[in-house]
């Protein structure tokens, strides 16, 4: 393998913008953002949303209609091309 090209591999905190959670994890970006966790500072990166505040991995999704769309739609165009 080639020697000093590869990036840094560090520590650095995934923070969610819609819940507040804050993640540690290890990542190749970097901040100049920082946040103290646990008694040590880290990098920090906000994120629009994560795990904790999306709709799928939360169980609070809505789930659409999709019956009633394709029979409406149906019903719309019953007499398209007659």
């Amino acid at each position: 393998m080639k020697t000093d090209i590869h990036p840094e591999y560090n520590a650095v905190v995934f923070r969610d913008l819609a819940s507040g959670a804050t993640f540690l994890t290890r990542s190749t970006v970097t901040s100049d953002k920082t946040i103290e966790l646990d008694g040590e500072t880290y990098p920090v990166i906000d994120v629009e949303i994560s795990s904790e505040s999306h709709p799928f991995y939360t169980g609070k999704q809505r789930i659409m209609d999709s019956a009633g769309r394709v029979e409406k739609f149906n019903q719309r165009f019953k007499n398209f091309g007659k």
